[in-house]
């Protein structure tokens, strides 16, 4: 990995210096020009004991997704209406990404899909709530095809109408291991690749969970990705797909900020697009993550398969932010690879970085937050779970 001066590392070994130099230059120019999506998404995987780390236990992963985007908006707030979940350790990656958001002064569109409630903040309504969550993907049929396509066909209709650059980001408990069973789906092993917001990802229980999925999808010789995502997909994969064929269709750069997840949608739209489209395709879409997610180099590796086997140049960021200085343990518990990306935490963090802001000033603003919300109860306790 290659680093600038400003401490971004790169990944994607296909990609030269003056390329990644030229890259970084578009994404400065429009530092404080992105229309940021978070698109919150719920899936019965999720309830799987063990497969996540985003809240202690099942009932607390229901409503992960909505914490997450009161605090994305709201920030550290008496008003809250949502308590952040318990987490094993750290705390939600919503406080960076909030923190990160007010500091380039971007106010974050928030796209509810499958979580069953109506949220009281600012949203974009794309599909009937009552349909709720994704069936777990061991059914081998998370959701209809009718469903998938119609999420589709919204994100593609709102990027196409889109003129500024897009940042699309997710909070979605159970996301990874739908993400590794796209991805193995379309004939990539990536068991040992796939992270996780667990300290150690499950990595046998996510084996045995995606090879029930696509035993019982039973896919035919000529399926396709909107197949691939109705049969272990969730809601996320099936809007970020259209959202971002619809940006590049505008000529939009979009960076996908967050890891597996984010590449389980890229291969979606590689699948899709015609072999003469994916390198110009590509050319301005970028991964976006955090610097504690790729160093185990796990998702580079992840890149470089997908690059190989499509033949493109997808580049990658890993965003300088740390928490060395911190003296907090929930912030301290990053460096140590807890909970590690989500809510957009890389690529926001990224922005605010490009924008001039320093390590330091965003370390001190997600404290100033943590003391408030931890004095305000924000934060779930083991009484509540």
């Amino acid at each position: 990995m290659y680093s600038t001066e400003l401490g971004i590392n790169f990944f994607g070994n296909r990609s030269n210096k003056k390329r990644q130099l030229n890259k970084i230059e578009i994404l400065k120019k429009n530092s404080n020009n992105f229309k940021i999506f978070l698109v919150i998404a719920g899936t019965n995987t999720s309830q799987i004991p063990g497969i996540s780390a985003a809240g202690i236990n099942a009932k607390s992963r229901r409503i992960t997704a909505l914490a997450d985007a009161e605090f994305l908006l709201e920030g550290a707030s008496k008003d809250y209406r949502y308590k952040l979940p318990l987490l094993n350790a750290g705390v939600t990656p919503a406080l960076i990404s909030h923190v990160c958001s007010k500091l380039i002064n971007i106010y974050p569109i928030i796209v509810p899909l499958g979580i069953g409630a109506k949220p009281y903040f600012n949203h974009l309504v794309v599909e009937d709530r009552e349909l709720g969550p994704s069936n777990c993907l061991t059914t081998g049929k998370s959701m209809t095809k009718e469903r998938v396509l119609n999420l589709y066909e919204k994100g593609l209709a709102i990027g196409k109408s889109l003129k500024q650059p897009v940042l699309i980001s997710e909070s979605v408990p159970g996301g990874t291991t739908t993400a590794q069973a796209v991805m193995e789906a379309f004939g990539l092993e990536v068991s040992n690749l796939v992270g996780s917001s667990l300290f150690k990802a499950p990595r046998e229980l996510r084996r045995k969970v995606v090879k029930r999925g696509l035993f019982n999808a039973n896919f035919k010789t000529d399926f396709d990705s909107f197949d691939v995502v109705a049969a272990v997909g969730d809601p996320f994969q099936a809007f970020s797909m259209g959202l971002l064929i619809g940006a590049r269709l505008a000529k939009l750069p979009v960076i996908l900020s967050g890891g597996s997840q984010m590449l389980a949608v890229i291969m979606l739209v590689l699948e899709f697009l015609d072999e003469k489209n994916k390198d110009y395709f590509i050319e301005d879409v970028f991964i976006a993550t955090t610097g504690w997610l790729v160093k185990d180099n796990s998702l580079n590796n992840l890149v470089n398969l997908i690059n190989e086997k499509y033949d493109v140049k997808l580049l990658g960021f890993a965003s300088p932010l740390n928490f060395k200085s911190s003296k907090y343990k929930e912030l301290k518990d990053y460096e140590l690879g807890h909970v590690k990306e989500g809510v957009g935490a890389g690529g926001i963090s990224l922005l605010a970085f490009l924008d001039g802001f320093k390590n330091e000033e965003i370390v001190s603003l997600c404290q100033q937050n943590l003391e408030i919300m931890k004095s305000l109860g924000q934060i779930s306790l083991e009484k509540d779970c």
